[in-house]
């Protein structure tokens, strides 16, 4: 396991398009997909990896506490399948299902939407207000794996609090730290290390 931190995209950027399959319902999800909601939460995650696994509930808790706002959640895994079959489509969608997660959970078998994001580690949060404009990325909270802190999704929270009500959004944003995205053997970006 290498320990990996968000590469923090500048904020202001604007929130780059995907297409991709979400993995229980094989619609396409894009970013026209979440057109009627003021604020974009977008999550790289996976199944395998320790640094999601141990933040699992508080995705789920999160995603029901923010049910009936204006929050549009979109989850994405860019793991490489065949080395990480963990992170397979059938797998995840199975995480989803056992954890009764509402919003998409999207595969980017490319690897081209992570590299659009500069998605660096599981997890990665990036937060966009009406416009699509970057506010937010970095951690959920400070509580990791091994340090013994709670999970509360503090960072995370404040930060679509202040969005939704249109008020500026820290600037003092702290990097998530997780596992690498596992990329396919010649595909790993120029970003990452």
């Amino acid at each position: 396991m290498v320990l990996t931190a968000s590469t923090m995209l500048p904020l202001g950027t604007q929130a780059p398009d995907f297409h991709l399959p979400e993995v229980v319902s094989g619609k396409t999800i894009s970013l026209a997909s979440f057109a009627d909601k003021k604020v974009l939460l977008v999550m790289f995650i996976c199944r395998h990896c320790p640094f999601v696994k141990h933040i699992q509930d508080e995705i789920t808790r999160l995603s029901e506490d923010y049910r009936t706002s204006d929050l549009a959640i979109a989850a994405i895994s860019s793991n490489d399948a065949e080395k990480y079959p963990d992170d397979a489509p059938d797998s995840l969608k199975a995480l989803a299902i056992e954890k009764g997660w509402q919003f998409p959970l999207c595969y980017d078998e490319t690897q081209a939407i992570a590299k659009a994001y500069t998605a660096a580690c599981t997890p990665d949060f990036f937060v966009f207000d009406a416009e699509r404009k970057l506010v937010y990325r970095g951690q959920l909270d400070d509580s990791r794996p091994s340090n013994g802190k709670p999970v509360t999704g503090a960072d995370l929270r404040a930060a679509i609090d202040a969005a939704l009500v249109g008020q500026p959004v820290t600037i003092e944003q702290k990097p998530s730290i997780g596992c690498n995205i596992k990329w396919k053997a010649g595909n790993e970006p120029s970003y990452f290390g």
